[in-house]
């Protein structure tokens, strides 16, 4: 076999291109990324410690033994200096090699000189406006300039992208090591071990150094007893009625933390009790030791102000309320009324002082009460009428003047955004416009008007391969009402004001156009919401969502369509021009704070209900067989649970469980409306089957003339089920890595005669879990993450029994499978 070699004209040096013809086949490479591929490599490949000086070392190891009892990941992440994190077996690092590409191009005398330049422009600018006043052109040269001195200095101080994101050479510091060796200690003793003892162990071998911390913690002190002593014995006896809450508790082990808790949890208790003027600084814990029988007596006192006096209990006096006129060039009209024991003072009389009472939570006569503050400042807040809310007190002996000062938000609020948004597959730009009015009916209430145009890459059910275009456009105007519209008055409003109530009525229009068919629908929603005072639970009940949905079908989409219908499936009556209405119900249960990734554990519980024509079950089915619109009648049921649980400050697990049933009945003949299926796949489902593509069941889809599957058309499935598992652990700089593994499928109720294997089975269903492998990459901004998965099919239940397991396909000249096991998911933010 002959092989020929030619240059291909017309590139520079850099950029030139050889092809390779052998056998007819063609392979073009660019040598400008084979050059950057070696570069990169070559960077990699020199000894980390080659360009060290004498007496330098590099942290290569470091090692802590003796742990037992204690946090480990804890006392670790007291340590300073950390190996700097290397790929195994290559043993390079990706965050020196990028810090090292860094400091190639860094010149800090440079970029002072720079520096010092854009400072004397800056002096010469503020002399001028200072000498003949601001003006336009000298404010806009000035904010330019202070924007590149900002630049400058963040460039000076944490040096320029390649630096900030990588990490430099970590070299042997002796004095931080003791300064770990102090921290470790000051921890354990702080925890209870207040025998313990820390050495430290520095082998220095080929300029690298092996730090060993050893620990002996000995035997942790517990506590036995407790007492408080204080000359105020009213205080005596609230605290002895809220013992049961206190953070100190005997025969556990001496935290120190747990002085500091139990100092505010009794701060708060009696500044909920109406002690204004307590504070922290009237505590006092002193800690006995037993050496012999390693136990602990605490001592907390509690001093009064003077000598043979108590602490003052105040109670409220009067509540003013005043809303102060939005900007000095408005008048003030003045407006002075009194409604349930608060005076209200307003610049106009616009505002619903009913509305306002309810989220008042301070009563002339009762005591003064910290919560009551915070939460009446926290409601006032989420009316979303008021720039701040200040609430202050004037004392008179032990009575207190409370006055709430706030100003009104600006009446109209107009928000342009513009960026890119991924739902299945490439991302694509999206543009979005609101506006808001506040205060429309004078009773506090906002009209919201939104709209948003954007456009996707998703995959066809038409054709065979590539990405089409989805366009999206949606429109929709909504009141929402800061109470519960009920037909008669309960007094919802004051019952219910901690906890936030919102009616929303909602009048909107979507527009959808995908390859395979363009949708629109005109949509109506009346709705309640409202959460717990600590947001831990947030319900919504939809007393009406209705929808008048018409569709026009793609040819190829509708034969398909007419296909299935002549063989029993009726999926085409979800496209005919239909009316669909539900009711339903949200409860989401949030456990410390989920989505905020610094927390030590977290998880949320998300249960959904719905109900669709609910209403014609009182009707007559003879009214609605002869019609020209399609009606449904269906039930469903979702809840999705997902918990984070960090390993080590480093690294974290997460994992999501997700269950949906949906059941048609009644008029709807089987058929489901289409966006009320379960759809399996995609980034944010099981990332190694194609989005809304896995399924139904054991259903094998149609092969292609190459033997592989035809993953053309979606799958839709009335019961779902995922479980995924992520590892995930920060790389160096903005970067993240993730290995998960994800399991699941769609079903049906009943057997569909166009897709064998689809329905549920109680005896084989477990044989049909989908189970899915693979890695992604994160760049994690804080205000944006940036994901990219490769996942791969490990067991795939539509193959034949005995056949399904296909991750044994990945081989060396296989790395990825065979055609179409891998898949490669584009998303924005975390999958859950």
């Amino acid at each position: 076999m002959l092989a020929e070699f030619f240059p291909v004209q017309g590139f520079n040096k850099l950029n030139r291109i050889f092809a390779y013809h052998l056998a007819g086949n063609v392979v073009v490479i660019r040598i400008k990324y084979i050059n950057f591929i070696i570069f990169i490599l070559f960077l990699g490949s020199c000894s980390m410690t080659r360009s060290l000086r004498e007496g330098q070392y590099l942290v290569y190891d470091v090692d802590t033994q003796g742990i037992q009892e204690s946090d480990a990941e804890v006392i670790r992440s007291n340590i300073q200096q950390k190996p700097n994190t290397r790929i195994p077996l290559l043993n390079i690092s990706p965050g020196v090699i990028l810090y090292k590409i860094g400091e190639i191009s860094y010149d800090s005398t440079r970029l002072a000189e720079r520096m010092e330049s854009w400072e004397s422009e800056k002096q010469t600018i503020e002399n001028q406006i200072e000498t003949r006043g601001e003006s336009g052109k000298l404010n806009r040269r000035l904010g330019k300039v202070v924007s590149q001195i900002s630049r400058l200095e963040r460039k000076l101080e944490y040096g320029n992208w390649f630096m900030r994101t990588g990490n430099p050479l970590v070299l042997f510091d002796s004095s931080k090591t003791e300064e770990s060796k102090r921290q470790i200690l000051a921890y354990l003793v702080n925890h209870g071990f207040f025998d313990a003892k820390v050495e430290t162990d520095v082998d220095k071998k080929k300029r690298r150094a092996f730090i060993r911390y050893r620990i002996k913690e000995n035997s942790p002190y517990v506590i036995d007893s407790t007492f408080t002593r204080t000359q105020d014995k009213d205080l005596l006896e609230l605290l002895s009625e809220n013992r049961r809450r206190s953070h100190i508790k005997v025969g556990n082990r001496y935290i120190q933390s747990d002085l500091s808790r139990e100092r505010q949890r009794v701060e708060d208790l009696l500044k909920d009790n109406g002690y204004y003027t307590f504070s922290k600084s009237f505590l006092e814990y002193n800690v006995y030791k037993d050496s012999l029988e390693k136990k602990v007596t605490i001592e907390q006192i509690i001093r009064v102000p003077r000598p043979a006096e108590k602490h003052t209990v105040y109670s409220i006096d009067s509540v003013l309320f005043s809303i102060a006129s939005p900007t000095d060039v408005i008048s003030d009209e003045n407006i002075s009324k009194e409604y349930e024991g608060i005076r209200y003072e307003l610049y106009r009389d616009r505002y619903s002082e009913k509305v306002i009472n309810s989220r008042i939570f301070l009563r002339k006569g009762g005591k003064y009460n910290r919560s009551d503050v915070i939460e009446t400042q926290r409601q006032l807040a989420n009316l979303d009428m008021f720039r701040f809310v200040n609430i202050s007190f004037d004392t008179l002996g032990n009575s207190l003047t409370t006055r709430i000062y706030t100003r009104p938000n600006q009446k109209y609020q107009i928000t342009n955004q513009l960026g890119a948004s991924v739902t299945e597959q490439l991302p694509g730009p999206f543009f979005s416009h609101s506006l808001r009015n506040r205060n429309l009916f004078r009773g506090l209430e906002i009209f919201e008007f939104n709209f948003r145009a954007g456009l996707e890459g998703v995959a066809s059910a038409t054709t065979e391969g590539g990405v089409y275009r989805s366009r999206e456009l949606s429109a929709s105007g909504s009141v929402i009402f800061p109470q519960f519209l009920v037909p008669f008055d309960f007094g919802t409003l004051e019952r219910f004001g901690r906890y936030n109530p919102r009616t929303r009525v909602l009048l909107g229009y979507s527009y959808v156009n995908r390859p395979e068919y363009v949708r629109d629908a005109l949509n109506t929603i009346f709705a309640y919401n409202w959460a717990t005072r600590d947001l831990r639970q947030q319900f919504s009940v939809s007393l009406l969502d209705a929808n008048l949905i018409r569709s026009a079908l793609n040819p190829l989409f509708e034969e398909r369509l007419v296909e299935l219908q002549n063989q029993g499936n009726n999926l085409i009556n979800s496209f005919l021009p239909s009316y669909v209405s539900s009711i339903s119900g949200q409860v989401i249960v949030n456990f410390n704070q989920y989505g905020l990734y610094n927390r030590s554990q977290a998880s949320m519980l998300r249960i959904f209900f719905e109900s669709g024509g609910t209403s014609l079950n009182f009707v007559n089915r003879e009214l609605v067989e002869d019609r020209s619109l399609q009606y449904f009648q269906f039930l469903k049921f979702q809840t999705d649970f997902r918990r984070y649980l960090p390993i080590d400050n480093r690294s974290t697990f997460a994992y999501r469980l997700n269950l949906g049933l949906a059941k048609p009945y009644g008029v709807s003949d089987g058929i489901l409306p289409y966006e009320k299926y379960f759809f399996a796949g995609g980034s944010t489902s099981i990332r190694a089957w194609q989005p809304r593509r896995l399924g139904p069941g054991s259903f094998t889809p149609e092969r292609r003339e190459d033997g592989t599957f035809d993953y053309r058309f979606e799958q839709p499935g009335e019961i779902l089920f995922e479980a995924m598992f992520e590892y995930r652990r920060k790389l160096f700089g903005y970067f993240d890595g993730a290995f998960f593994i994800d399991a699941g499928n769609s079903w049906t109720f009943e057997e569909d005669p166009t897709r064998e294997g689809t329905d549920f089975r109680v005896d084989r269903f477990y044989k049909e879990l989908a189970v899915g492998t693979g890695v992604g990459l994160r760049m994690d901004f804080d205000f944006l993450v940036l994901r990219l998965d490769m996942g791969i099919k490990a067991y795939d239940p539509a193959r034949p029994e005995g056949e399904r397991f296909i991750l044994d396909n990945l081989s060396f000249n296989r790395p990825l499978g065979e055609r179409g096991q891998h898949v490669f998911n584009i998303g924005i933010g975390y999958p859950f």
